[in-house]
């Protein structure tokens, strides 16, 4: 949460590799540490700031995640915003993220 909430993305490449694969609503399941930071650079011009808090993690074994955020910020032109997130984030053996995806609980702003 902390280097994606730098939004810096030579923070986050630490965490992807080639076979790496992310789904965010609304775009598509992608795959690749390229494409995967390539969306995350889309997401960060979308918003004047914006600011991610875990408020649970449950282990889920197998090194795989579920955690519950709430995101806020302002998006560039239309306001606050505000958003749940449930993610599930699986990891490789030595750290690097296999999969995520996330579910929105408020889905109007796409």
């Amino acid at each position: 949460m902390q280097d994606l909430n730098s939004l810096k993305i030579e923070n986050l490449q630490k965490w992807f590799n080639e076979e790496s694969r992310i789904w965010i609503p609304p775009a598509k399941e992608i795959e690749g540490g390229g494409r995967i930071l390539a969306l995350f650079r889309a997401i960060f011009r979308k918003y004047e700031n914006i600011e991610w808090k875990a408020s649970e993690i449950f282990d889920l074994g197998n090194n795989r995640f579920f955690y519950e955020t709430v995101s806020l910020g302002n998006l560039k032109g239309k306001g606050e915003y505000s958003n749940h997130i449930c993610t599930v984030v699986s990891f490789t053996e030595n750290g690097k993220i296999k999969f995520l995806s996330d579910y929105f609980k408020d889905t109007c702003m796409f």
